[in-house]
């Protein structure tokens, strides 16, 4: 046990919540600047430092940062009445630096991350962090489909198989004749709606499969369309990923809508429909410029 000598012959042990006690009550009642010129201050902020090391290396601290907030309660009257002082001041480093970790993480003060409104968020996160695009993982990009039971993304056995299949494959076919009738070369009509089908086939989500695609500079380039026609034919083949458009005739996409009993006759019904995919057809060079 460590004892120290005052001026007054009297022994101080600081380790203890009582000899603690004692220190601070004679150092809160001296004189102006007793903190700064008192030894024993010094020595007992040298023991908090090592004292609080630990839990300061855990929250990513310097000791002398837990030190530092030690200091800041041990002048309060709420550590020199306390039955233990040591547990309060305690209870308060660990929650000064738990404060002090959290505001590093969300780029703020420690006065805003103590407070429930700041703190319950997530540290903040530069998009380069990850390795997956920010739609795989932030659920507010993600895309549900209105459709559980989406036959083109089906696998079932048996009979159930051969009717999805044989609705996918009209489906795939019609889309092609759609593109060609509006205005799309047949060769580039098939290969580019075949592409499309393959990979939903294969990747076994709309979501998945419009992300895959709208990357693949490969595949673009192969069909020789501008980034904004390749982008239109997946959305109008895929549907619109944001969600808000779920529930539409724009979200759904055109494989859907041609596999769940709309046809030819009725889509060329949709505005809006007819003059994406016109727009986007390869042949009209004067708007490929413009993308």
């Amino acid at each position: 046990m460590t004892t120290h000598t005052t001026r007054t012959g009297e022994p101080e042990d600081y380790t203890t919540s009582e000899g603690l006690r004692r220190l601070l009550i004679r150092l809160h009642e001296g004189e102006a600047g007793a903190w700064q010129s008192d030894p024993v201050a010094a020595e007992l902020m040298e023991y908090a430092a090592e004292k609080y090391a630990a839990l300061a290396h855990k929250h990513g601290l310097d000791k002398w940062e837990a030190a530092s907030a030690a200091f800041d309660v041990m002048r309060s009257k709420a550590a020199r009445t306390a039955c233990d002082p040591w547990g309060v001041i305690t209870h308060a480093v660990r929650i000064t630096c738990i404060a002090e970790e959290r505001a590093a993480g969300l780029l703020c003060s420690v006065h805003q991350a103590r407070r429930p409104t700041f703190s319950r968020f997530h540290d903040a996160e530069r998009i380069s962090d990850r390795e997956n695009p920010l739609t795989d993982y932030r659920p507010e990009f993600q895309v549900t489909d209105p459709y559980p039971t989406d036959p083109v993304t089906l696998h079932y056995g048996g009979e159930a198989t051969i009717r999805a299949y044989t609705s996918a494959t009209s489906a795939v076919e019609d889309a092609i004749a759609l593109f060609a009738m509006l205005g799309w070369p047949p060769d580039t009509a098939r290969a580019a709606v075949e592409h499309v089908s393959s990979e939903l086939a294969r990747i076994g989500s709309r979501k998945s499969a419009f992300e895959a695609l709208r990357r693949d500079k490969y595949s673009r380039a192969l069909l020789d369309l501008s980034a904004w026609s390749w982008l239109s034919v997946i959305k109008t083949l895929l549907g619109h990923p944001n969600p808000a458009y779920a529930a539409t005739s724009q979200g759904k996409g055109l494989l859907l809508r041609l596999v769940i009993g709309e046809n030819l006759s009725m889509l060329l019904l949709d505005d809006d429909l007819v003059l994406t995919i016109s727009v986007a057809a390869p042949s009209l060079r004067w708007r490929d410029g413009l993308a």
